[in-house]
């Protein structure tokens, strides 16, 4: 597939006129369908200010349009460089989707006609690969230049908890700098109303010797433990969990003090394992769901010290209900 330009973008009727849309405003509801589930006030932030925890229960459910009575769900996409404050001491040149690491959590429902609009502006080769079902040509391994754009449709399939990723080679090189993020597609039957939060793994090669200096949840080190994340006590919290942590073959995931259910790469609608502690290879995904009975602070990190002192760790702060 030759890279598409904003003209035949524009000229073909993808964008603009002609073309009626609508954005989805999802509502989320706890298991007692009689009452919606109840999220903590989250601490102000300046504008300017990349925030993990916006990060952390943001869902782009991307704009639905109709077209010749087909309804499509798009998106649209813009790889960038932007600089990340990892710390008081370290500023890392990312290369990442909308201008944060990780990208945007992009979310469907199974079914649904997917377009995702890729515009480059990354000053390398960049593309987007997802994981799922498509056909060869939307498969995201051929390189869009800087400068250019493509667009990239199918069918949303099937049902889980999917991630979309750069494959230019270096790979490990373009998804260590940035650039991925999470696809989630629900299925046709919903799940159980949740508190649904979102944190992904990643790892930062600081001085390009192949290997992590620093590590975070959703992008920036420590984020989460000097900002705890407020959850309520006893009711039900779905986390979508991605490891995206390069040059590390695997990174566990433990939370302190509970147990959390395991819904594997989000394929099934009923748990296949209760732990407090899981293991997970680059790339690899699941939904955990646990609530908390008691109130107070609970640590999460990675069960590997070296990874978790080094930036992955966070706490909840269960708030009474």
């Amino acid at each position: 597939m030759k890279p598409w330009t904003r003209r035949q973008i524009l000229k073909g009727g993808l964008i603009g006129a002609g073309v009626t849309s609508a954005a989805i405003a999802g509502q989320t509801w706890i298991r007692r369908s009689t009452s919606r589930v109840r999220i903590p006030e989250l601490p102000e932030t300046t504008p300017d200010q990349f925030n993990p925890m916006s990060v952390l229960r943001d869902f782009d459910s991307g704009t639905i349009k109709q077209e010749n009575g087909r309804t499509i769900r798009e998106f649209e996409i813009v790889a960038k460089n932007s600089s990340l404050q990892l710390n008081s001491a370290v500023s890392f040149v990312s290369w990442n989707f909308n201008d944060r690491v990780p990208g945007p959590t992009l979310r469907a429902t199974e079914g649904d006609r997917i377009r995702v609009i890729f515009h480059n502006q990354g000053g390398h080769s960049h593309s987007m690969h997802f994981h799922g079902t498509h056909p060869s040509e939307m498969d995201g391994v051929k390189p869009i230049r800087h400068g250019q754009e493509t667009i990239y449709e199918f069918e949303a399939k099937p049902s889980g908890v999917h991630l979309y990723h750069c494959h230019i080679a270096p790979v490990t090189r373009h998804i260590s700098k940035g650039l991925y993020g999470m696809f989630i597609i629900d299925p046709p039957q919903k799940r159980p109303p949740a508190d649904e939060m979102v944190l992904v793994m990643g790892g930062y090669d600081i001085n390009n010797d192949n290997q992590n200096e620093l590590y975070a949840f959703n992008g920036i080190p420590d984020y989460y433990l000097d900002h705890p994340i407020p959850i309520y006590q006893n009711q039900l919290v779905r986390l979508y969990l991605l490891n995206m942590i390069e040059f590390d073959p695997a990174a566990t995931f433990h939370i302190h003090a509970n147990l959390f259910q395991v819904y594997p790469t989000g394929r099934t609608l009923t748990p296949t394992l209760e732990t407090d502690v899981i293991t997970l290879g680059t790339a690899e995904r699941h939904i955990l769901e646990f609530s908390y009975p008691y109130p107070g602070e609970y640590m999460f990190h990675p069960h590997q010290d070296a990874i978790a002192e080094n930036g992955c760790m966070g706490k909840f702060d269960v708030i009474p209900l």
